[in-house]
C-alpha cells in the first residue's frame, strides 16, 4: 500500500543522542583515580613506565569491572568510573588499592594511585557525565596523595554502616576544596593492608598553599571549557585579562582558575579587589596591603612592590580594573618587565592595553534554543538553566522544573543572554513569583531584577546599577552611539550602523572607531560568521540603551532611518530571491529578519502606509520560502488593514496577492479567494498583464486545492496564454508546471510529462533553483505513478538537495514526504519513517494544515506497511477531519487510491474494530493524531 503523493508544498529536524545503556543513571557514585607524579616517572623511565602503566590499567579495570562499575572515561593514567551503588564503588577502590600495593613495581616506577569517591545525581551528555557531582569528585581527588583513598561526606554517610570487610573510613576533618564553595567533610578509607599515614591534604586550608582566596557561598556552575581555556592561555602568558560584559562571571572564573593553579606558585596566589578603589593613586597601596608590604623611606610604593616581587613566583589576581585602566596598566607593565616569576590574571570590561597582554572574552552561559521543544531533562544540559535552578533552590527549597514551566525557564535564560548575574537576580524572584510570571515581567527587567545579596557591591545588587557602572565610564559620543545602536534587533553589519547611526554629532567614518571602542569595553559583541563580521548587543544592554535613546529625544529620527535603510535592503533583495544566487540572499535575509520585523513594527506604529506595503510586498516570497506562512500572512493583513481600501493601488494589489497565496498554503481558502479576487480586479483596472496572469494562476491554485479541477485547469490555461503572449518565461514555466499537476491528477500521464519537462527545461535555463526543485518533485511523482521507482527516487533526491541548499522549508517537507511514501512502497519502512518524521516536524513548525493532512495519510499507509494495522483507520479519519475543516478534499484520483487502502484495512480488521478506530480518529485533536503517528503516548 502507498499513500497519495504530495504536491510541492515544509520541517525542522531534531536529532537527540542517547547515552549508552551501560551508564548508571540517577544517583551515581563516582570513582576518580590517577597516578601520583606520573609525569616525572615518564620523564625518568619512559620504557619502564610504559610497562607499568599497562599493568596499572589492567589492575584498575579488573577491580572496577569486578565490582560492577563502568569506566566512562580515561585521560592518560586517570580513570573515571561510575557505580550504581556506593558499596560497589568503595569495594572497587579498596580492591584496586590492595592490588596496587601488592604488585611488585620496579624501583624506577613505584606506582602510587590516589583515589576519590563522591555520590550525587549527574546528567549524561554526549557519552560523558557532567554536573556538580563530577566537579566535586575531581576537586576531592586533587587534594589527595598517592596510595590514599578519600570519601566525601555524602559517600561516607551511605557506606559507614556497611563498609567493605576489614576497612574503616576515618575522618580527616573539614577541608576547603578548590571549588571555593562550602567546606567538605573528608574521610580516608583505611585498611590494615594499606598505608594510613600521608602528608597533609592539599586543600585550601593547607598552610603550605599561600593565598587569600575567599570562600564562596554559592556553587560554581558550568564553565568547564572556559576554565581549561584560561589555564591554557595563562600557561603561555605573563598577563591574561578576562574581559566581558558586566555580570558575565569574570571574577568567579578568575578565582576558580587561581584556586586550581595554587600549587604552581611557591609564594602564593593573591586576590586584589579594586572595585571599591576610586583613586588611581591607590592601586599600588591596595596591592601592597594584600601582600603585607609597607612603604619604605625614600622609595615610592610602586618601587617597593617591584623589589619585593622581583624574585617571587606568584600569581596576582587583579579584579575589576576597568575604571583604573591607566594606573593598572602602568604598574602591571613594570611588574611583568622586572619580575620574571610574577604572573597577572586581571578582570576588566576592557583590556589593559600593554605589550604582551593576552585577552580572553568570557562568554555568556550556554542557553536553550527556543526553537526546540524543551523538557526538564533537556533543559538540564544548559549551564544557564542549571545556575537558575541552583540559585532558585536557595530561596525556595521545593523549587522544581516541570513540563509546564520548562518553556518559561528556557525563555528567561535566553532573554537574559545567559548573563550569570542577571540569571541569579531572576532566580531570586521565585521566592514570590512563578517562573512564568518572572518571564512575563522581563520586559520591565530593570525593575524586576533588583534585590541581590546585601553583602554584594551595590552595582551587583540590581541589573540597572550594573550597566550604569559601564555606561558612566563612556565618553559622550560613545553614549550617543550606544543609544542609536539599540534600534537594531538581531545584530547588524558595519555598513548598516554607518547608514543608520551617523549624523547629528557622529560622522559616518567615526562609527567604526566608536563601535570598536564599545566592543573593547564589552558592550558590543562582535562575531565572524561565514566570513562576514556581525555585531550585536546583549538584549539586556540593548534595552538599557533603548531607554537612554528615548531620554535623548532622537528616538523617532533614528528609528525612521533604521526603517528606511531596511526597506531599501528588502526591495533590493526581492529580485535576487529568484535569481541564481538566491540561496545566498535567503541566508542574508535570515540574518536581518529581526531588523526587518522591527521596521515593520515601526511602520505600523507610525502609520507609514506606503513603506509598510512595500515592505510586505518585498518580503512575502522570503516568508513563503522559509515556511513562515502564518507570520507573513499576519504582516500582510495588518498592513492591508492599516492602509485601508480607499486607494486600489498596484502596491495594494501586490500585498493582496501575497496575503492570498500565504492564506492558501495555510488552508484558509475562503480568505484566499476574497483577497485574490480583489487583487485581480485591481490589476485588470490598472492594465497589469503580468499581474493578471499571476493572479489567475493563484486563483486556479485555490480552486485546485478545493477539488474544482475543471475550473483550475481553465484558469491555468488562461494564465499560460497571457504569459506566453507577454514573454514571461518564469511565469510560463510556472503555468506549465501547474497544468502538469492537473493532468497528472486526471490520469493524463502523457500531457503531464510534456508540461512538466518543458517547465523543468525553462527553469534550468533561468537558473531558478526553487523552480528546478519544484519541477523535479512533480516529475518524481509522475514517474512514481508510472511505476519507474528509480527515476522517481532520483528526482526526489535531487529536489531535496536543492531545497536544503536554498533553505526552502516547505519544499524540504514535501520532498521528504514523497520520499517516505516511495520508500514505504519499495518495502523499506524504516527509511520511510525517517523521511516522514522529519517532514512532519517541519510541517508542525510551519502550520500548513493541508500538508499535515498528507502526512497523516502517509503515516496511515506506513502503519500498514509496518504491520500496525489498527493505527491506520484513526490516522485516515483524523486527516479527513482536517481536510473538512479547511475545505481541501483529496483530488479524485488520490481519493480513489486512499479508498482502496481503507477497504483493504477494513477487511483485515473487521467492520466493528475498524469503525471504532475510525471514530476515535475523528475525535482526536491534530496534536493527538500527530502523537499517534509518531508512536508517542497521547496526551
Amino acid at each position: 500500500m502507498q499513500a497519495n503523493a504530495e504536491g510541492k508544498d515544509t520541517v525542522l529536524h531534531v536529532e537527540c543522542g542517547m547515552p549508552s545503556g551501560q551508564f548508571p543513571t540517577g544517583t551515581v557514585t563516582f570513582l576518580f583515580t590517577d597516578i601520583e607524579g606520573s609525569t616525572k616517572l615518564w620523564e625518568a623511565s619512559p620504557q619502564e613506565m610504559k610497562v607499568a602503566l599497562a599493568r596499572h590499567d589492567a589492575l584498575m579495570r579488573e577491580a572496577i569491572d569486578g565490582s560492577g562499575g563502568f569506566v566512562f572515561k580515561t585521560i592518560g593514567d586517570a580513570f573515571c568510573a561510575s557505580f550504581a551503588t556506593v558499596s560497589e564503588a568503595v569495594e572497587a577502590a579498596l580492591v584496586a588499592q590492595l592490588a596496587l600495593v601488592a604488585e611488585p613495581w620496579p624501583e624506577a616506577t613505584p606506582v602510587k594511585v590516589r583515589m576519590a569517591l563522591h555520590t550525587g545525581a549527574a546528567e549524561i551528555r554526549d557519552g560523558d557525565y557532567f554536573g556538580p557531582p563530577v566537579n566535586r569528585v575531581a576537586r576531592l581527588l586533587a587534594i589527595g596523595h598517592g596510595g590514599q583513598t578519600l570519601l566525601s561526606q555524602t559517600t561516607y554517610d551511605l557506606v559507614r554502616d556497611h563498609p567493605p570487610a576489614g576497612s574503616e573510613p576515618r575522618s580527616m576533618g573539614e577541608h576547603r576544596l578548590k571549588d571555593l564553595s562550602r567546606p567538605e567533610s573528608v574521610y580516608q578509607l583505611n585498611h590494615p593492608g594499606l598505608p594510613s599515614e600521608f602528608p597533609q591534604l592539599r586543600s585550601l586550608d593547607n598552610p603550605a598553599l599561600r593565598h587569600n582566596l575567599p570562600p564562596q557561598l554559592t556553587s560554581f556552575i558550568g564553565r568547564e571549557r572556559e576554565i581549561e581555556d584560561v589555564k591554557g592561555l595563562l600557561a603561555k602568558s605573563r598577563l591574561l585579562t578576562l574581559s566581558g560584559s558586566g555580570g558575565s562571571g569574570k571574577t568567579r572564573l578568575a578565582l576558580q582558575v587561581a584556586a586550581d593553579l595554587i600549587e604552581e606558585y611557591g609564594q602564593g596566589v593573591w586576590l586584589v579587589e579594586l572595585a571599591q578603589v576610586s583613586e588611581p593613586g591607590l592601586v599600588p597601596q591596595t596591592i601592597a596591603s594584600v601582600l603585607g608590604l609597607k612603604e619604605e623611606p625614600g622609595k615610592s610604593l610602586s618601587q617597593t612592590l617591584i623589589e619585593h616581587l622581583r624574585n617571587k613566583r606568584l600569581l596576582l589576581v587583579l579584579d575589576n580594573c576597568e575604571h583604573l585602566l591607566d594606573a593598572c596598566s602602568n604598574l602591571v607593565d613594570s611588574m611583568i618587565r622586572q619580575c620574571a616569576g610574577v604572573q597577572v590574571l586581571a578582570t576588566s570590561r576592557e583590556a589593559l592595553g600593554i605589550s604582551g597582554e593576552q585577552t580572553y572574552r568570557v562568554p555568556s552561559l550556554a542557553i536553550p534554543d527556543l526553537r526546540q521543544t524543551q523538557s526538564p531533562e533537556s533543559l538540564s544540559l544548559y549551564a544557564a538553566v542549571r545556575l537558575f535552578i541552583d540559585r532558585a533552590l536557595l530561596v525556595k527549597t521545593d523549587f522544581r522544573v516541570t513540563n509546564r514551566n520548562a518553556p518559561a525557564l528556557a525563555s528567561i535564560c535566553h532573554r537574559l543572554d545567559g548573563i550569570p548575574l542577571a540569571i541569579e537576580l531572576a532566580a531570586a524572584r521565585v521566592r514570590s513569583l512563578s517562573v512564568e510570571e518572572v518571564d512575563e515581567r522581563l520586559d520591565e527587567r530593570f525593575r524586576l531584577l533588583t534585590g541581590g545579596s546585601r553583602t554584594a557591591m551595590p552595582r551587583q545588587q540590581t541589573l540597572r546599577a550594573l550597566i550604569d557602572w559601564s555606561y558612566d565610564l563612556l565618553n559622550e559620543r560613545e553614549r550617543i552611539l550606544l543609544g542609536r545602536l539599540s534600534v537594531f534587533c538581531g545584530g547588524w553589519r558595519t555598513e548598516d550602523a554607518e547608514k543608520v547611526c551617523a549624523g547629528e554629532g557622529i560622522s559616518d567614518w567615526e562609527v567604526l572607531d566608536l563601535m570598536t571602542s564599545l566592543a573593547d569595553k564589552s558592550l558590543i559583541v562582535f562575531e565572524e560568521v561565514k566570513g562576514a563580521g556581525r555585531h550585536h548587543l546583549l538584549e539586556t544592554v540593548r534595552q538599557y540603551a533603548r531607554d537612554r535613546l528615548l531620554e535623548s529625544g532622537e528616538s523617532q529620527a533614528v528609528h525612521s532611518r533604521h526603517r528606511n535603510h531596511f526597506l531599501k535592503f528588502a526591495v533590493d533583495a526581492e529580485p535576487e530571491l529568484k535569481g541564481t544566487n538566491q540561496g545566498q540572499w535567503f541566508s542574508v535575509l535570515d540574518d536581518e529578519h529581526e531588523n526587518l520585523r522591527a521596521a515593520l513594527v515601526w511602520s505600523i506604529d507610525e502609520v507609514e502606509e506606503t513603506q509598510l506595503l512595500r515592505l510586505c510586498a518585498a518580503l512575502w516570497w522570503y516568508w513563503f520560502m522559509r515556511g513562515l506562512l502564518s507570520e507573513g500572512r499576519a504582516w500582510c493583513e495588518r498592513a492591508l488593514e492599516a492602509v485601508g481600501a480607499s486607494e486600489p493601488t498596484a502596491l495594494r494589489a501586490d500585498v493582496l496577492a501575497a496575503a492570498g497565496i500565504l492564506a492558501t498554503y495555510r488552508g484558509d481558502f475562503a480568505a484566499a479567494s476574497l483577497q485574490l479576487e480583489e487583487c485581480l480586479a485591481i490589476r485588470k483596472e490598472t492594465g497589469d498583464a503580468p499581474g493578471v496572469a499571476a493572479c489567475l494562476g493563484s486563483i486556479a491554485h485555490v480552486a485546485g486545492k478545493r477539488g474544482e479541477s475543471a475550473i483550475a485547469r481553465g484558469l491555468y490555461e488562461q494564465s499560460l496564454a497571457v504569459r506566453r503572449e507577454i514573454g514571461d518565461r518564469r511565469g510560463t514555466a510556472g503555468s506549465l508546471g501547474n497544468l502538469g499537476i492537473m493532468a497528472l491528477a486526471e490520469g493524463d500521464h502523457a500531457a503531464a510529462q510534456r508540461y512538466m519537462e518543458e517547465c523543468l527545461a525553462i527553469m534550468r535555463d533561468l537558473g531558478d533553483q526553487w523552480g528546478i526543485s519544484t519541477a523535479l518533485n512533480n516529475l518524481g511523482t509522475l514517474y512514481r505513478d508510472l511505476g519507474d521507482a528509480s527515476a522517481a527516487l532520483a528526482c526526489y533526491e535531487e529536489s531535496l538537495a536543492i531545497e536544503r541548499e536554498i533553505g526552502d522549508r516547505h519544499g524540504i517537507s514535501v520532498s521528504l514526504s514523497n520520499l517516505g511514501v516511495l520508500t514505504a512502497s519499495l518495502g523499506r519502512p524504516a527509511a520511510a519513517r525517517t523521511y516522514l518524521e522529519e517532514s512532519l516536524g517541519i510541517k508542525q513548525v510551519i502550520g500548513d494544515l493541508r500538508s499535515l493532512s498528507y502526512s497523516l495519510e502517509a503515516f496511515a499507509s506506513l502503519a500498514v506497511a509496518e504491520g500496525d494495522v489498527r493505527k491506520a483507520p484513526a490516522l485516515w479519519a483524523s486527516a479527513e477531519s482536517v481536510r473538512e475543516k479547511i475545505g481541501a478534499p483529496l483530488p479524485p484520483r488520490e481519493r480513489e487510491q486512499i479508498d482502496l487502502e481503507v477497504a483493504a484495512v477494513r477487511q483485515i480488521l473487521g467492520d466493528e474494530p475498524f469503525s471504532a478506530a475510525w471514530a476515535k480518529g475523528r475525535g482526536m485533536t491534530l496534536d493527538q493524531a500527530i502523537e499517534l503517528a509518531l508512536d508517542r503516548p497521547i496526551g
